[in-house]
């Protein structure tokens, strides 16, 4: 979400004497938004503690400081839950009352990312990201090309996303395109576009990537596996600014901000000339790196029950990890970065059948052959209990 002015709160916890208080503006915080104690002039949303006496007298403080939601947290309840009245702009959080430090606390990293929901952004916890966070903001605010680097899962997409939303570019198309998932012949005609009849097949026109985001951010993720043919004619794009479709003559003005992402060290494919040096250095303006997850622990849990929220199904309520499931997923050293944890919170959703994810649902590499011998063997034992019964009948 691009911020026009520092001088909004995002979050105001009005009665900053609930217990998780300070947990909670922690968690907020470490993703970059802005929370304040007490009343400011404006904010986004206003937290307070349960109970309430006079929720008529809240509604208007919301309302004359401009807040969108009001969330009431009774922070002694037995179970998480939130209900929702007001069409939405009033939230009624139970929060159990814990002595977790907050990333082991399950129910406060929900109620986090809850409230974090409206400003976007990356799910975060760890420093490093928090670092990472501060300068794609600030890069976001200069129309620069951004190079970013890292390894594959490691959030390249979602880091492009939170660059576009946090810029004046922000209103306008946000594009990707991966340049590893096209087959070459198709990938000239998908960025730049044709024209009806500019090939076999092409029987209605393509205005192509580079014209659909005009105005906005183009991402070329893996960018890496583009041919140099039309590392080229991306050159010439990036250098005067218009574009030409296969099939016509004429040439378009095109205004993108234009993203690249890679898993490769860039310096290694120039010197075996598989990526021009002149490209890259168009691209490379600004560079960032994202880091392996491993690198960055703390990430681990907040991210492990947004995964949890976001693949449960719509109407149920997610589950949330346990303390002990917490510290086995931080002792991993996730060499798939967030993608093996995204998987293996889903596998997670798929073995348990309760409101809490324990270590015994949490499979870390697949098993599916172990899981399918003992599903067997627990069909084979059901059938023979039966035979009894059946022949006593």
């Amino acid at each position: 979400m691009h911020r026009k002015g520092n001088d909004m709160a995002d979050i105001c916890i009005t009665a900053p004497g609930f217990a998780q208080s300070q947990a909670l503006a922690t968690l907020l915080r470490a993703r970059r938004i802005n929370v304040h104690s007490g009343y400011q002039p404006t904010c986004h949303t206003l937290i307070q503690g349960a109970p309430v006496t006079d929720q008529r007298a809240l509604v208007e403080i919301a309302r004359k400081l401009g807040a969108k939601r009001i969330v009431i947290v009774d922070g002694t309840a037995q179970s998480y839950e939130v209900r929702s009245e007001l069409g939405g702009r009033l939230l009624r959080v139970s929060l159990p009352q814990t002595s977790l430090v907050p990333l082991r606390d399950a129910a406060l990293m929900m109620l986090a990312d809850l409230l974090a929901a409206p400003f976007g952004g990356m799910v975060a916890a760890d420093p490093a990201s928090g670092a990472l966070l501060d300068m794609a903001r600030r890069v976001a605010r200069f129309d620069v090309s951004v190079f970013i680097n890292g390894p594959t899962g490691s959030g390249k997409e979602v880091l492009s996303r939170l660059i576009h939303d946090a810029s004046p570019r922000a209103e306008a198309p946000f594009v990707a395109i991966n340049c590893a998932a096209i087959p070459e012949n198709m990938l000239e005609a998908m960025i730049f576009g044709h024209e009806k009849g500019a090939f076999t097949g092409a029987n209605t026109a393509n205005k192509g990537y580079l014209r659909a985001a005009d105005g906005g951010t183009l991402l070329l993720d893996e960018i890496s596996e583009m041919p140099l043919a039309l590392q080229a004619k991306l050159l010439r794009v990036i250098q005067e600014r218009v574009v030409t479709p296969l099939g016509s003559q004429a040439e378009t003005p095109v205004d993108v901000r234009i993203i690249a992402t890679s898993n490769r060290d860039m310096e290694a494919e120039i010197a075996r000339g598989t990526f021009r040096e002149d490209l890259y250095y168009r691209l490379c303006v600004f560079p960032l790196e994202t880091l392996p997850l491993a690198a960055r622990p703390d990430d681990v849990t907040v991210l492990a029950q947004a995964m949890l929220a976001r693949h449960t199904p719509e109407g149920a309520a997610a589950p949330l990890l346990s303390p002990a499931a917490c510290e086995m997923l931080a002792a991993h050293d996730w060499p798939g970065n967030v993608r093996e944890l995204e998987n293996v919170m889903q596998r997670a959703l798929v073995l348990s059948d309760s409101a809490l994810i324990e270590p015994h649902h949490i499979m870390l590499a697949p098993r599916s052959a172990l899981i399918a011998g003992a599903a067997m063997a627990a069909a084979i034992g059901a059938n023979a209990a039966a035979r009894p019964a059946a022949r006593a009948a």
